[in-house]
């Protein structure tokens, strides 16, 4: 990582210390088993970058979740197979919740998570994840590897139940491995209502949510590792995660599968922008939920 980048920049400097800090942000910089456009591992700091040019207070809750200090973590090495940077994701992830931050992982690829919701499933009781994704990523192995990004969810379901949400990709071989329960396709969701609502009776008391940006449609997310159409807008996306905070205690989340392009930086600014409206419904909302 570039030297004294960390997440908001020099407006919030007094609120990034390590100790002080309830909420960290970890890049894992990794992009191993990519199979099509690769760069996710220049993305946690292309967010990074942008994130100065947020604005840090929200209109919609009055709030500045930025008070409850966010700290950004070193990136990690990551010259290594997919199975090792599982391991080495979850160890850096245990570190920081035993030292009681509430964390964000960045990606990379979305093989990354596996370790984070690894680390999460062992600190927390009662545990589901909720998926937002353009793909079902349930393939058992892919390329050679079970921890190929197209076999995030395979492994994920092996740790807890799962909910999917805006999945409009998949091969043939995944239909065995899914619960077509639990599965929010994009054709039915897209541009509807009272599906929120039905996203969150399928999740446990707490949540990890992994997104990968694909979940959005390209027409506002061209930025992917693997872009498909039809995908979610904003507010569809945003207005899911604000339902979810309200009914349940969200434990930590990633945000993965950002590959940056030169010439257009507004979806840098969008992957930023999410990950801090996120942080700020965890908190506005958790004065209502018991970890």
């Amino acid at each position: 990582m570039k030297k004294k980048m960390f997440f908001g920049g020099n407006d919030i400097k007094e609120y990034v210390d390590r100790k002080s800090s309830e909420i960290a942000i970890f890049p894992v910089a990794y992009d191993g088993t990519s199979t099509w456009i690769k760069g996710a591992d220049k993305g946690p700091f292309s967010i990074i970058d942008v994130s100065p040019n947020l604005e840090f207070y929200d209109i919609e809750t009055d709030s500045e979740v930025y008070k409850h200090g966010i700290y950004t973590a070193p990136d990690i090495p990551l010259d290594c197979s997919p199975e090792v940077m599982v391991k080495r994701v979850e160890k850096k992830t245990l570190e920081l919740i035993d030292e009681g931050k509430f964390v964000v992982t960045i990606g990379g690829e979305h093989s990354i998570s596996a370790g984070s919701v690894k680390a999460h499933v062992s600190r927390f009781k009662d545990v589901s994840v909720l998926q937002l994704d353009a793909h079902s990523d349930l393939r058992n192995e892919y390329e050679g590897s079970r921890y190929n990004h197209a076999c995030v969810m395979a492994r994920v379901k092996e740790m807890c139940p799962i909910a999917q949400v805006g999945i409009r990709s998949m091969c043939v071989e995944e239909k065995a491995n899914m619960d077509r329960d639990r599965v929010f396709f994009a054709e039915n969701i897209v541009g509807k209502t009272g599906w929120f609502e039905k996203v969150v009776d399928k999740l446990s008391k707490n949540v990890y949510v992994t997104i990968d940006l694909d979940v959005f449609d390209p027409s506002i997310m061209p930025s992917t590792g693997t872009p498909e159409p039809g995908g979610l807008n904003w507010y569809e996306v945003t207005g899911l995660l604000r339902e979810v905070c309200k009914k349940r205690n969200v434990i930590g989340f990633d945000c993965v599968e950002f590959c940056p392009k030169k010439e257009d930086k507004s979806p840098d600014f969008i992957a930023a922008k999410l990950i801090y409206k996120f942080l700020t419904y965890i908190y506005y909302y958790r004065k209502s939920n018991v970890v």
